[in-house]
C-alpha cells in the first residue's frame, strides 16, 4: 500500500514548496515597495508570454520538489532545468491551446484515470506495486483516508491530478493528429508510380569546374546585398567568449607512496577483521548484491574461492581489495514458479500455501490469486533462474532447496510462495564484499595546485595581455570557450556548471574566483558579449562569395547551352550526351552522368513527372544541378 510516507519519499517534502510560494506571494505583493515591480529579470518568452525569474524559480522548485529531483551532478541539475521548462511551456502554450481546440477532461474521464481504467504513469508510478509492477486503486483508497486535511498530502493529490490531466490531454491530441493523418488517392497512386514506372532518356551535363574560379569575380557590395536580402538565415542566439585557464590537481610521487601504503595497511586490517561485512560497510565498501559463481571471478580473483583475500590491487585509479563474506554450496541454477501477494495478505497466504502444501494445484493458484501478472498467466512459472541472479534476501531461504519443496518467504514489500520445480548440480558461490582507495591528490597537493591559481588570479587581473602573460608564468596554456544562451556547460570541461553561471553575469575583462571543479582549479576572464541578433556579415561572407560565383557560373553556363537538339546542345557546349534508364521517382540520384553520384532528388522528380517522348528544358535540369556539379 503506497502509504503517505511512501509517497513523501518518492514526491519530496511538498511543505517547503508551499512555504516558498507563500513567500514568493507575500513578496510579490510588496511590489514596487521591494522593487520587485520593474527588477524581476526575463528569462525566456513562450508563445508570448514573458517568464521571469520569480515564475520560474517557483516552478523550479515545484518540480524538484514533487518529483523528488536533485541538484547533485550536472546531468541531474540539467535535467531538472529541461523539466522546469517543460512545466512551464504546457502552462503557457499546451493548455491554453488545447482549451481553444475544445480539448478538456470530464470528471468521468478524472476518476477512470484515477481508478486505472484510463493507465496513466502518473498514478501507475506512484500507487503501483514496486515488488509485482501491478497497479492498485485500493493504495489509492488508503492514501485519500490518510490524507485528511494535511496541507502537504492534498498539494501532492493536486499535483498528481494536474499532471495526470496533462498526460491526458497531450495523448487525445496525438490521437487527433494520428487521425488525421493517412494517405489520400492521390498520393497512393502517385506513390505507386514512384515505385514502379521508370525512366530512359539523355542528360547533357555541364559541370561547374569547367569555368575557372578566377573568371569570377564578386564583390563587397554583392556580398553586402545578399546578406541584406537573406538575412533571416543569420539569425542568432546572443553569445560569450572567455579565455581560461586550468591548473590540474594530481596526486604527485609522495602522494601515491603513501596512498600505497595505506591501501596495505587497510588490507592487513581486512584480512585479520572477524566481521568482514562490518569491516567493509566502517571502511564505505560495497557489499554484494548476489552470490557469484567461480565463474564470474576474474582468474586472480580465485584467491577467495580457497578462503583467501584478494588484494590490495591497483587497479586503473583505485587500490582494490575483496574478501568472502559469506560463502554456500548452492545449485548453480534452480527452476522455479511462484505465487506474489501483499504484506496485508499475509491469512490468505497461509491459507494457499497450506492448500499447495495438501495437494492444490500450483499453476491453478498462481493464475487465479497472484499480484504479478507477467508470471501468473503461466502458472506463476518463472523458468531457469541462475542461483547467482537471485537477491542475497532470497538466496539465503533457497540455498539448501530440494526438487518439490514448497516455501513461504517475505521478501521486501511481497509475500511470496515459491514451488522449486529443478536442482541443478551444487557449485560453490561467495558473497563478497569489497573497499576501494581511491588514488587521488593530498590536501597538502591540492594546497599548493590551489596557491599556484591563486598568484595567478593576481598577475592575470586587468587584461587579456596580463592573463596570458601570467598563464606563460604558471606554465599553463589558456583555452577560449564560447557559450551560447542555453549552454549550461563548457565543451571540454567537466563540472563547468559554476563557470557557464559566472560568465552569463560577468562583464568584459573582468576575472572570475577561483573555481573548484573537482580534480582542476579554472580562473577566467570574460572577453567578449556578443548579444548581436544576427551574426555579423564579415563572419559569412566567404560561404555567401561561394554562393554568388555559384550563381554567376550558372549564368555562364547557361549561355553554353544553345542548340535545336540534344546532341546540337552537346556538341555547342563541348561535352558528350549522357544516357540514363531505369530512373525512377524514388532514386535519389541519376547514376552514370558523373564520376560520383549526385544526389539530386530535385532533377529525378523532373524526369520522373515528365511524359514519354517528351523533351524536359535543359534550362531546367542545369537549374537544378547548379549547386551540385
Amino acid at each position: 500500500m503506497a502509504s503517505l510516507n511512501t509517497l513523501r519519499t518518492k514526491y519530496g517534502v511538498i511543505l517547503s514548496v508551499v512555504i516558498i510560494l507563500a513567500l514568493l506571494a507575500f513578496i510579490i505583493s510588496l511590489g514596487p515597495e521591494m522593487g520587485l515591480g520593474s527588477n524581476d529579470p526575463k528569462v525566456g518568452v513562450i508563445n508570448g508570454d514573458k517568464i521571469s525569474y520569480t515564475e520560474y524559480l517557483s516552478e523550479y522548485e515545484t518540480v524538484k520538489t514533487f518529483n523528488g529531483a536533485d541538484e547533485s551532478t550536472e546531468e541531474s541539475s540539467a535535467a531538472l532545468a529541461n523539466a522546469t521548462w517543460q512545466a512551464l511551456i504546457a502552462k503557457h502554450l499546451l493548455l491554453p491551446d488545447f482549451e481553444k481546440m475544445g480539448l478538456s477532461i470530464s470528471e468521468a474521464e478524472r476518476m477512470a484515470i484515477i481508478s486505472g481504467e484510463i493507465p496513466s504513469q502518473v498514478f501507475y508510478s506512484a500507487f503501483a506495486n514496486p515488488e509485482t509492477g501491478e497497479y492498485n486503486v485500493a493504495n489509492i483508497s488508503a492514501f485519500l483516508t490518510q490524507m485528511g486535511s494535511d496541507p502537504q498530502s492534498q498539494a501532492m493529490w493536486s499535483y498528481m491530478n494536474s499532471q495526470a490531466s496533462l498526460e491526458r490531454l497531450i495523448g487525445k491530441f496525438a490521437g487527433l493528429v494520428k487521425a488525421g493523418t493517412f494517405a489520400n488517392a492521390l498520393e497512393v497512386k502517385q506513390g505507386m508510380a514512384a515505385a514502379n514506372e521508370s525512366r530512359n532518356g539523355r542528360i547533357v551535363v555541364l559541370p561547374y569546374d569547367t569555368i575557372a574560379d578566377s573568371l569570377v569575380k564578386v564583390s563587397q557590395a554583392e556580398i553586402q546585398k545578399y546578406y541584406d536580402d537573406h538575412k533571416k538565415l543569420y539569425k542568432k542566439l546572443p553569445q560569450r567568449e572567455l579565455t581560461y585557464t586550468v591548473f590540474e590537481v594530481e596526486p604527485t610521487n609522495e602522494d601515491m607512496l603513501a596512498i600505497e601504503q595505506k591501501a596495505k595497511s587497510l588490507g592487513e586490517e581486512m584480512a585479520a577483521a572477524e566481521d568482514v561485512r562490518a569491516f567493509v560497510r566502517k571502511n564505505m565498501g560495497v557489499v554484494g548484491e548476489n552470490y557469484m559463481a567461480a565463474s564470474q571471478l576474474a582468474e586472480d580473483e580465485a584467491v577467495m574461492l580457497d578462503g583467501k583475500q584478494y588484494g590490495p590491487v591497483l587497479k586503473g585509479n583505485e587500490w582494490v581489495m575483496s574478501r568472502v563474506i559469506d560463502a554456500k554450496v548452492a545449485p548453480d541454477s534452480l527452476g522455479l514458479s511462484h505465487v506474489v501477494l501483499t504484506t496485508a495478505e499475509n491469512d490468505l497466504a497461509d491459507s494457499l500455501y497450506n492448500a499447495i502444501k495438501g495437494g492444490a494445484d500450483f499453476a491453478d493458484v498462481a493464475m487465479k490469486y497472484s499480484a504479478y501478472g507477467a508470471s501468473a498467466q503461466n502458472g506463476g512459472d518463472l523458468g531457469v533462474m541462475p542461483f547467482s541472479g537471485l537477491s542475497v534476501e532470497l538466496a539465503e531461504h533457497l540455498a539448501d532447496v530440494k526438487k518439490g519443496d514448497i516455501l513461504k518467504i517475505n521478501v521486501g514489500n511481497a509475500i511470496q510462495i515459491i514451488k522449486v520445480n529443478r536442482v541443478d548440480a551444487a557449485k560453490k558461490h561467495l558473497l563478497v564484499g569489497t573497499v576501494n582507495v581511491p588514488v587521488e591528490a593530498s590536501s597538502a597537493t591540492r594546497r599548493d595546485v590551489h596557491n599556484v591559481a591563486s598568484v595567478f588570479s593576481v598577475d592575470g587581473k586587468g587584461s587579456l595581455d596580463n592573463f596570458n602573460a601570467a598563464a606563460s608564468t604558471a606554465a599553463v596554456t589558456p583555452r577560449v570557450a564560447r557559450l551560447t544562451q542555453g549552454d549550461r556547460l563548457i565543451s571540454g570541461l567537466e563540472n563547468s556548471r559554476e563557470v557557464a553561471r559566472w560568465a552569463y553575469g560577468a562583464k568584459v575583462g573582468e576575472l572570475s574566483e577561483i573555481f573548484n571543479l573537482g580534480n582542476a582549479y579554472v580562473v577566467a576572464m570574460l572577453t567578449n558579449i556578443d548579444d548581436n541578433e544576427y551574426v555579423p556579415v564579415d563572419q559569412v561572407s566567404y560561404d555567401i562569395s561561394l554562393d554568388l560565383a555559384a550563381e554567376k557560373k550558372f549564368a555562364m553556363l547557361k549561355e553554353k547551352l544553345a542548340g535545336s537538339s540534344i546532341e546540337e546542345v552537346a556538341k555547342n557546349a563541348g561535352v558528350e550526351v549522357k544516357n540514363f534508364e531505369g530512373l525512377k521517382m524514388s532514386d535519389p540520384g541519376i547514376s552514370g552522368i558523373s564520376d560520383t553520384f549526385i544526389v539530386e532528388p530535385g532533377v529525378v522528380g523532373a524526369i520522373a513527372s515528365s511524359e514519354q517522348g517528351n523533351s524536359l528544358s535543359l534550362l531546367r535540369v542545369i537549374a537544378l544541378l547548379q549547386y551540385l556539379l
